[in-house]
């Protein structure tokens, strides 16, 4: 994702970018969401959209965003190892906001993976920490959206894919509106004003689109942000959430090696030491959600 990312955001804006991907994602989903809804013989409610709305919001506007931005100011490779970090600002939103437990493993998992970022950002040595901190603080609201999505759908009775598929189209109908906004002269004009900010006026949203642009973003759409969730929650629905998040940490050790080879960016030895740290956190992680599960199923057969 990161390295199809780093390569479009040469042709499109980075908020284009993001807006066109979700659009493309959440028609993708749709088909299952609708026909799991009508399985489950569920309708829409006016509360739905709310939540939708809520986390459309946060996931789309907020996080991806960032993301986004993330991806432009820094390497690919760096982007991606920070991001898959967000499970665990997640563990730390559900111990403070729901309450629930933190267990030994995912204690022990949080404190290796802060200690695997650290290595990777060498505060020490800091030179150029925008992309950082953007990537940073994408996971960290990643995770508050992943909590606030999962306590919402619980809530409200709706399974991964629908939660998903509609935070998509809801995120991606907000993000328009305020695409739209921009190109207001007043908004224009004051954004115009912040050299900080000026890249956010009069936002794109079918400049670029050509069709030699479309393999990539259809690559983005139907592959990454489309086909990439929907197969992490049916491996949910098909095996176990433990099972699922092992793509959190394939994807720390798989992306800079994708990187180097496909757009040549370098891998420094701090890197590749955070990388094998956070891997041992993810893999902590994994040993500690396995053994919950295995403790619950028991639980439940007796």
């Amino acid at each position: 994702m990161e390295i199809a990312l780093k390569v479009a955001g040469a042709t499109f804006n980075p908020i284009q970018l993001n807006l066109i991907r979700f659009f493309i994602g959440s028609l993708v989903l749709l088909p299952i969401a609708n026909k799991s809804l009508k399985q489950n013989k569920r309708t829409l409610t006016k509360q739905d959209w709310l939540l939708f709305l809520v986390t459309g919001f946060l996931c789309v506007i907020v996080s991806m965003s960032l993301f986004q931005l993330a991806v432009v100011s820094t390497k690919a490779s760096t982007v991606a190892v920070l991001f898959s970090c967000n499970p665990v600002f997640a563990l730390i939103f559900a111990f403070l906001i729901l309450h629930e437990r933190l267990g030994r493993a995912n204690l022990i998992a949080v404190v290796i993976s802060i200690i695997g970022l650290l290595i990777i950002i060498d505060p020490a040595h800091l030179s150029r920490p925008t992309g950082i901190v953007l990537a940073l603080l994408s996971a960290v609201t990643f995770g508050f959206y992943s909590i606030v999505s999962r306590y919402g759908s619980t809530k409200r009775g709706l399974n991964g894919i629908v939660m998903t598929c509609y935070t998509f189209i809801a995120g991606t109908a907000e993000l328009l509106v305020i695409s739209w906004l921009t190109h207001i002269p007043a908004v224009a004009l004051w954004l115009g004003k912040s050299s900080s900010m000026s890249s956010f006026k009069n936002l794109p949203i079918i400049q670029n689109i050509t069709f030699s642009a479309l393999p990539m973003l259809l690559y983005l759409g139907v592959c990454v942000t489309g086909g990439g969730f929907a197969f992490y929650f049916l491996a949910m629905e098909r095996s176990n959430v433990s099972t699922a998040s092992l793509v959190f940490f394939i994807k720390p050790g798989l992306a800079p090696i994708l990187a180097a080879i496909l757009i040549g960016e370098k891998i420094s030895v701090l890197t590749i030491i955070g990388i094998i740290v956070i891997l041992i956190g993810s893999v902590v992680t994994f040993i500690g959600n396995k053994v919950k599960e295995e403790n619950i199923d028991a639980a439940s057969k007796s």
